[in-house]
């Protein structure tokens, strides 16, 4: 029997999860990060060109494994969330959200009516099997896990009032496009910025919720492990194939410039 459980929101406060950007939009090269053992793999459609057939390819190429699905869309976006959803993705990252207004849309983007205005088509969704699991409208908001995602000073300042959004399950802090709103264009560890990613991972975890981020330093994701943060990415496969590659074409070409650019995420 096939076991529907999501394991990741399970498991989201009760131990850390540790995760893996996924970009490179084929199914072949997620399972071989599915096959290495990653708690979450991050589906990128915001920065990386997944769409929802490429997602839906990578989502089932991970189901053989223990590795979760996260999946993010572009945009917080009703009718893609709608779609994501019906192809099976259980885990959401929501990217850009400023406001308490923005939250509660997604909050009900990802549950049926009366709740929310996730639309209904079970017979056509592979969420349900093809309409074959039993009461599916009635349980599946238990295995969806909505994360939001604070990246802007404008997202900060509302931080608490958004955690106080009753159905959502996770906050992450988007480093990267946060530093460049507070002027740090591509330097998400400049110490202003970490004291102010450190400070909102501890207001997120004192409000109940989850904290999460992606540091592929490992000096800061240290940091942010030791500080408690439940889930963390502590790579990206793009980034992770190009420095290998750069490294092992520089042992052979003495005159070759190393590749080693790591905050691009």
């Amino acid at each position: 029997m096939i076991d529907y459980t999501n394991h990741f929101k399970q498991k989201l406060k009760t131990q850390q999860q540790i995760g893996l950007w996924v970009g490179l939009a084929d199914a072949y090269g997620t399972e071989i990060a599915a096959n290495v053992g990653y708690d979450w793999l991050l589906i990128d459609g915001e920065h990386a060109p997944s769409d929802l057939r490429t997602t839906l390819s990578q989502l089932q190429s991970i189901a053989a494994y223990p590795s979760q699905a996260v999946v993010r869309p572009p945009i917080g976006n009703v009718q893609l969330i709608k779609q994501l959803l019906d192809i099976g993705a259980q885990t959401l990252l929501i990217p850009m959200v400023e406001s308490v207004e923005q939250a509660e849309l997604m909050v009900k983007a990802v549950r049926y009516p009366p709740q929310g205005v996730r639309g209904v088509g079970a017979a056509l969704a592979r969420a349900t099997r093809w309409n074959s699991i039993p009461d599916y409208y009635a349980t599946a908001h238990e295995n969806i896990c909505l994360l939001i995602q604070i990246e802007s000073v404008a997202g900060l300042a509302h931080l608490d009032d958004i955690l106080n959004v009753d159905g959502i399950d996770g906050i992450f802090i988007g480093a990267v496009d946060l530093s460049a709103t507070m002027g740090y264009q591509g330097d998400p560890n400049h110490p202003v910025v970490q004291k102010v990613v450190m400070d909102a991972i501890q207001r997120i975890r004192v409000a109940g919720k989850a904290a999460g981020i992606l540091s592929t330093q490992h000096e800061a994701t240290q940091k942010y492990l030791d500080l408690g943060t439940e889930f963390v990415a502590v790579g990206v496969d793009t980034s992770v194939l190009m420095n290998s590659l750069s490294e092992l074409l520089a042992k052979y070409k003495k005159d070759y410039k190393i590749y080693n650019k790591s905050n691009g995420y």
